[in-house]
């Protein structure tokens, strides 16, 4: 997803844009894990999708690239046999499907990242 996602839905959002769902897939997932601390010089785009998620956008990251990556929800840990979770708070796992009803529903779609 890069460094363009967050800033690009913050600014949506403060002009008045109605965005309902985020979908992390492939590397992007990796912005949905708690265990993250970015070196200091760095920016930690944690603090500004955990906002996004409290204004009820729902932040989706796919359930079989974020298990394949070690994002793992308390529960997904449990049923996996793992140590710990790394999910972040406002974060959720789903699958692919609620991508394509997020394509069903908007009326626009952004992809940021590679193909």
């Amino acid at each position: 997803m890069g460094d363009h996602a967050l800033p690009f839905c913050q600014a949506a959002v403060s002009q008045g844009h109605r965005i309902v769902r985020v979908f992390f897939y492939g590397e992007g997932v990796y912005h949905a894990s708690g265990l993250r601390s970015p070196p200091q010089d760095e920016r930690d785009d944690l603090p500004g999708w955990k906002v996004l998620a409290d204004q009820d956008i729902e932040l989706c990251v796919c359930i079989a690239a974020a298990l394949r990556r070690g994002v793992l929800s308390r529960e997904e840990a449990e049923r996996h046999h793992r140590l710990g979770h790394s999910l972040a708070p406002g974060f959720v796992l789903g699958g692919l499907a609620l991508l394509a009803e997020a394509y069903q529903l908007a009326s626009h779609r952004l992809h940021f990242g590679s193909s």
